[in-house]
């Protein structure tokens, strides 16, 4: 803010050595140094007046006023105040009455006169500084000085916002800065006969902020060598200058590998055009940009990265922060698969349940169909040719059975009959099986681990399973190869591919030297009626079943292949937390099973009842029909006593287990058999007898051989 000392109309008679004039002053003080403007005096002759001594321009001004005006000025060059010329006289009147730091170097000399905000910044040099030569009251700037002072006696202001001086201060010499501005004073013929300076020493905020810039560049330092991203100073020439530690961290190449080398030959190939772009787009446009590519390592192997990458002002660098996306893209890859993996486990989902509802429609059509030609063929009936096409049609009919199975078995639905297995003594039972089978070509070993725990399985239906899996394995090498079944304890602690819990298992793994197979397939491969054999070579249900019937378990099965490097199947089987039963009674003959009395037989199916009922009058039983549960109960609580009850699982209404169990409230010891399409999955408890549709004489027989009368039979579901 500028302020008017005097006005340029205004006029005093002022007392200038000998010469009385009248004088017309102009002055524009500003609190910045900066904004001090040449200070002009024009002295106009006129007549002389009264001479006059007064010295109240030397009034107040606190300790530099009390010391102006007691010292002996008279013997000094600048003689008496009184005398004093009057700008000089309004120089001193202002500094003294100024808050900022001031002082006027009057004459050759520079005599000093100063204020008490300056006399703060002469330290130990005042009070002698008063009145004493400017350069003889600082000798140690005269160097740094000298020129700016030169152009203030040739007329030029000077301002300086700062300037670094090494000042001799208490104790040692010591940095100083300053910010003042250097304004020439003329008098009336523009002679320059001194100098004013209002000026700041800016030395605590100058090493105040050089303190913080050192801060902030060591903590820069700090992070620099720290910092797990890639940073790094390159031009646009493709060279880098600096690179910070991460760089080997990552990459593992040596700094001075990574400065004497291109860019460019560290970018994987693919990669290195783009980034070239999108470098000299940047140089173009001056703006930050980001990409990715993959940097070669010092192993070989390509590292994924993700650039952010910013010009510096000067034009010819840029900046570069580069962080591994290794974790990222394996999180990525990780993603994807999980999805992919549900979208199979939906898809297969549906299939199942699909193909199960469809299996146990078939077994329920089979059913009649198996059991009229059994009893043709059993009672001899037709002629040889007859005969021979009764037994050819059995034949299909059990064909389309085991189909059918194979369907439940990948629908999860199979009827299962889990126990403890000895796998190592099941799979060395089956070896001759699985030896005749594959043929001479095929090179068998069987490796089983010494400390093997049971395994939770039906041991029929995991008997089937191998033996699909070797055949598969057969088909795989058409040249002859190597068989190889193992048996191992594994533990699963973490994420599976098999989608397989935690917990304990056995690995039973069936590997193969054949041609392998490619992603594509191996991922389709547990798809039911999925094959690459060919039209009649097979049904596509091997591996289907096999996946089913581990999942079913609650275990699981994974599939590694590599075309031309055979293939690994690994059914994961839970382990059983019950002990082998080696002496479990086996079940007795189908002769035996010639019993009298009255069987209870309840279907809905009307076809599949009166197969049923044949096949139990042939045993000797009275059958009692009922087409429903209902029905049973209403004929039970009519008079009905039966001896045995024989009925389906689901039925419109009440289903089989629910019919059993109020049967046992009426006879707690009637035996009861459950005859189901599939096993559902809150179905029949497994230790209650079941028969699974559809069926022959004499598996029936046999099944109600392994009744008796006397035992408590209950059915849950």
């Amino acid at each position: 803010m500028v302020r008017n000392i005097m006005g340029p109309a205004s006029k005093r008679t002022l007392d200038y050595g000998a010469a009385t004039t009248p004088a017309v002053e102009c002055w524009q003080v500003c609190a910045d140094p900066a904004n001090v403007t040449t200070y002009e005096t024009r002295w106009e002759p006129t007549i002389a007046t009264e001479h006059r001594h007064d010295e109240h321009f030397l009034a107040g001004g606190g300790e530099m006023g009390a010391l102006i005006r007691a010292k002996d000025w008279p013997t000094t060059s600048l003689g008496a105040p009184a005398g004093w010329p009057q700008p000089l006289k309004t120089l001193v009147g202002l500094l003294l009455a100024a808050d900022q730091p001031m002082f006027v170097g009057w004459g050759a000399d520079h005599i000093l006169l100063y204020n008490d905000r300056y006399a703060h910044m002469l330290a130990n040099r005042h009070p002698t500084a008063l009145g004493r030569a400017f350069f003889d009251v600082w000798p140690e700037v005269r160097t740094e000085l000298t020129p700016l002072v030169e152009r203030v006696r040739s007329g030029e202001p000077v301002h300086m916002g700062d300037i670094t001086l090494m000042l001799d201060r208490p104790g040692r010499p010591r940095e100083a800065h300053f910010a003042f501005s250097y304004t020439p004073v003329r008098d009336n013929d523009g002679s320059v006969v001194g100098l004013f300076c209002p000026c700041t020493e800016t030395t605590e905020q100058v090493l105040a902020e050089r303190a913080r810039r050192a801060a902030e560049a060591s903590e820069r330092n700090r992070l620099w060598v720290l910092s797990e991203d890639m940073l790094a100073r390159a031009d646009f020439e493709g060279r880098m200058s600096a690179v910070n530690p991460a760089w080997t961290a990552v990459l593992g190449w040596p700094e001075q590998h990574l400065l004497a080398t291109p860019y460019s030959e560290f970018m994987h190939p693919d990669d290195a055009g783009v980034t070239l772009a999108a470098i000299e787009e940047m140089g173009r446009t001056g703006l930050p940009t980001r990409f990715q590519n993959r940097i070669a390592t010092s192993t070989g192997s390509w590292t994924p990265i993700g650039w952010t990458v910013s010009p510096e002002p000067d034009g010819t660098n840029f900046i570069a922060i580069g962080r591994d996306l290794t974790e990222d893209k394996a999180r990525e890859a990780e993603l994807v698969q999980t999805q992919e993996a549900l979208r199979q486990s939906q898809k297969l989902e549906s299939m199942g349940q699909l193909t199960g509802g469809v299996a146990h429609d078939f077994n329920n059509l089979l059913t009649p169909i198996i059991g009229a030609l059994d009893m043709l063929l059993r009672r001899g009936i037709g002629n040889d040719r007859e005969r021979r096409l009764i037994d050819g049609a059995l034949q299909s009919a059990e064909r389309a059975k085991t189909l059918v199975q194979r369907l439940l078995a990948f629908a999860r639905r199979q009827p299962l009959q889990p126990t403890a297995v000895d796998v190592a003594e099941l799979v060395k039972g089956m070896t001759g099986l699985i030896g005749s089978t594959l043929g001479p070509k095929i090179s068998i070993r069987v490796l089983m681990a010494d400390d093997l725990p049971p395994a939770r399985a039906d041991p029929n239906q995991l008997e089937m399973a191998i033996l699909n899996l070797s055949v598969n394995a057969r088909d795989a090498m058409p040249d002859g190869g190597d068989l190889t079944i193992t048996a191992s304890r594994e533990t699963v602690r973490t994420r599976h591919d098999a989608g397989l819990r935690t917990g304990h298992y056995v690995r039973l793994s069936v590997r193969d030297t054949g041609m392998g197979m490619d992603e594509a397939t191996r991922i389709r491969a547990i798809e039911p009626f999925f094959s690459t054999k060919g039209i009649g070579k097979g049904t596509g249900l091997g591996l289907s079943m096999a996946h089913g019937l581990a999942a079913q378990l609650g275990g699981g099965l994974s599939i590694h292949s590599v075309p031309g490097a055979g293939t690994t199947v690994d059914l994961w089987l839970p382990i059983s937390f019950e002990a082998i039963d080696a002496d479990a009674p086996m079940p007795a003959a189908a002769g035996h099973a010639m019993a009298r009395g009255i069987a209870l037989l309840v279907d809905d199916e009307e076809l599949v009842r009166m197969s049923t009922a044949d096949m139990l009058n042939g045993l000797g039983y009275e059958v009692v029909e009922a087409g429903s549960a209902e029905e049973a109960l209403q004929l039970v609580d009519g008079g009905i006593t039966p001896d045995i009850l024989v009925t389906d699982h689901l039925m419109p209404g009440m289903s089989g287990e629910t019919l059993a169990r109020n049967m046992r409230a009426r006879r707690p010891r009637l035996p009861v058999l459950i005859v189901s399409g599939y096993a559902e999955a809150e179905g029949v408890s497994p230790d209650i007898p079941r028969l699974t549709k559809p069926f022959r004489h004499a598996e029936l027989a046999e099944r109600l051989a392994s009744l008796h009368p006397d035992a408590s039979a209950t059915a849950t579901s």
